[in-house]
């Protein structure tokens, strides 16, 4: 069944008719795409206005700017003289700050205390000082004041010391211990780049991690087949396991293998070494024809249709933990809201015909996106236009794309200290498995990216009730199955505390774990990886609200990863250990991982 699309759930623009001179635009917009980065120019000009005319009319603002600027060039001068307080003096703060305490990491090594270095590192954290306060103006809005932030900092990343070979003292010391060779070496790097050459030289030299043959390699066979999914069923591995399985939803825009990697950090083969029946869900890589898939096809023909299957199986008695890693977690949250309601109350058709939930996990899943994160600063009514624009034509959002948006988000680590260390030293970067599956990138149906982006991001649909499956509004206080969630410390696409905010929003009882590490770090965290931490605590069903800045006071840190404990969470809620069930021949469709995670365009 197809949804009675609200205004919150609206048809992406390529359903109707396009005019000539729509179309006229359309192409003059596409076409200037590629020197803006994909970014609505009108989106990014508003916000210069805004802050710009908020600065032209303020003279006081005027004055204070200036008065800091003046005291910060006059440090900044101080440490330009030796012998002045500035870089050689005894009491220099900001010399004491160079090392590992340096919260950046690209002026750690000990050079950068060297004059005129310690000069040039100085005056770059001032303009950096600087410019957070002045990319801030009273009365601009909120979403402008961040933009102007964010672009601020862009601008300044770029203009870094340590990007350039004359002002960084590391550079110039591996290029004399190197003989020039590390910068010829560079320069070979930099042509290879810009010349498209990267790619075949490196298939021919360096090992590559491919889908079945390094990564996704743990053992099993696909047991469903749809136009936009394939089902994986994993070989269990101990001789009994927990009768209820567990299906796992990744998110579209990635390939699921990162819950596949290697053999030692695989979550996938961790989770059936502990006896766990796992089923995993891998998206097709779409293409032109499917410009019209929408949000409800990849909840119906993903989702349900998985959990459809898995009844078959294991009988539709029996309950399932369900997990959903990033925007999986999200389609997951809303597919348990819309199956909540059972009998005349249903949300869904055919709800009668699904096993019910007996758990969710949700892995840096935001349910509520009214503080999204650094993507939030890309989305607004201009910028979702323009997007809609470039993908009209294609049909799609190309994976080449999304990437290009999160190197952007990043920009300092992913493309100057990147570009510094491949060009101006010739270190090119290893191919580990989790670079690999990240080079491995997705598109997007051009309909279901507008649904997302608009109903999620712009309107925050879900968190207020107003978003609908089948034609009925769902609301997260629906949800009854315990649910097991976790939040990474460092992470900018799903902030913990946007992640926390479930807390707000349903009664069911909420494991919280807040684990060390970012987006993709923090989850995989296999046992045995140094470093790791993580903090957990459960708020008991229809348990007392507590706000983020109290969460996790007086809680223990545990070392090491958080896998084990989400384990024993899934174990209790799993009733006593079988043999396993085996899959019925009509149902055995190939070896996984399967064709879908194998399909790649060149974008």
């Amino acid at each position: 069944m197809q949804p009675n699309l609200s205004p919150l759930n609206e048809p992406h623009p390529a359903r109707s008719v396009e005019s000539a001179t729509q179309r006229l635009d359309r192409l003059l917009h596409a076409s200037a795409a590629p020197l803006t980065a994909g970014l609505s120019p009108v989106a990014l000009s508003l916000a210069l206005a805004d802050w710009a005319w908020h600065l032209a009319v303020s003279p006081g603002r005027q004055l204070e700017l200036a008065t800091l600027g003046a005291q910060l060039a006059k440090q900044s001068l101080q440490h330009a003289v030796p012998g002045t307080g500035g870089a050689d003096g005894a009491d220099n703060s900001a010399r004491l700050a160079i090392g590992a305490q340096d919260e950046d990491p690209r002026f750690r090594h000990p050079a950068w205390a060297q004059w005129p270095f310690a000069a040039l590192r100085q005056g770059f954290r001032q303009s950096e000082d600087f410019w957070a306060e002045a990319a801030l103006m009273p009365g601009m809005s909120a979403h402008h004041a961040e933009m102007t932030q964010f672009f601020a900092r862009q601008a300044l990343n770029m203009l870094a010391p340590a990007n350039w070979l004359a002002s960084n003292p590391v550079v110039l010391q591996d290029a004399v211990a190197s003989g020039g060779a590390h910068l010829a070496q560079g320069a070979r790097n930099w042509l290879e780049d810009v010349s498209g050459a990267t790619a075949i030289s490196g298939a021919a030299t360096q090992r590559r991690h491919l889908p079945g043959r390094d990564v996704a390699i743990t053992p099993g066979e696909v047991v469903m087949r749809n136009h936009l999914v394939e089902l994986i069923r994993y070989s269990p591995q101990t001789p009994q396991v927990h009768p209820e399985p567990l299906l796992i939803v990744p998110s579209w825009i990635m390939k699921y293998y990162i819950l596949d990697l290697s053999p030692h950090n695989s979550m996938v083969r961790f989770l059936v070494e502990q006896g766990h029946q796992v089923y995993m869900l891998s998206w097709r890589n779409p293409d032109a024809s499917d410009h019209e898939l929408s949000m409800n096809d990849y909840l119906r023909l993903g989702v349900f249709e998985s959990l459809r299957a898995i009844g078959a199986i294991h009988g539709k008695a029996r309950p399932v933990h369900a997990m959903g890693y990033c925007l999986g977690g999200t389609l997951l949250a809303i597919a348990a809201a819309a199956l909540g309601r059972r009998g005349e109350q249903a949300r869904v058709a055919g709800a009668e015909h699904l096993p019910e939930l007996a758990s969710l996990s949700l892995l840096a899943a935001q349910t509520d996106f009214s503080e999204p994160g650094e993507l939030g600063l890309f989305i607004d009514e201009s910028q979702i236009g323009y997007v809609d624009e470039i993908t009209r034509g294609k049909g799609y959002l190309s994976g080449e794309q999304m990437a290009g948006s999160f190197q952007f988000l990043h920009s300092r680590d992913l493309v100057w200290t990147r570009r510094m260390r491949e060009y101006l030293m010739g270190e090119r970067e290893p191919h580990t498995d989790l670079m690999d599956w990240n080079a491995d990138t997705t598109r997007m149906p051009a309909r279901m990216h507008h649904e997302y982006l608009t109903a999620l991001y712009l309107r925050n649909a879900l968190a207020t009730g107003s978003y609908r499956v089948d034609g009925r509004s769902v609301s997260l206080s629906d949800i009854e199955a315990p649910i097991f969630l976790v939040g990474t410390e460092r992470d900018h696409v799903s902030p913990w505390r946007s992640v926390y905010k479930l807390h707000h929003l349903c009664e069911a009882e909420i494991t919280f774990v807040l684990t060390s590490g970012g987006h993709n770090a923090g989850i995989i965290s296999e046992p045995g990886h140094a470093g790791r931490s993580y903090r957990l605590d459960t708020r008991p069903r229809h348990g007392a609200w507590l706000p983020q800045q109290q969460w996790g006071q007086g809680l223990e840190t545990q070392s090491g990863s958080w896998w084990p404990a989400w384990h024993d969470w899934l174990a209790a809620r799993s009733s006593v250990k079988a043999k396993p069930k085996a899959s019925p021949p009509n149902m055995r469709l190939g070896a996984a991982p399967g064709d879908y995670v194998r399909q790649t365009w060149p974008d």
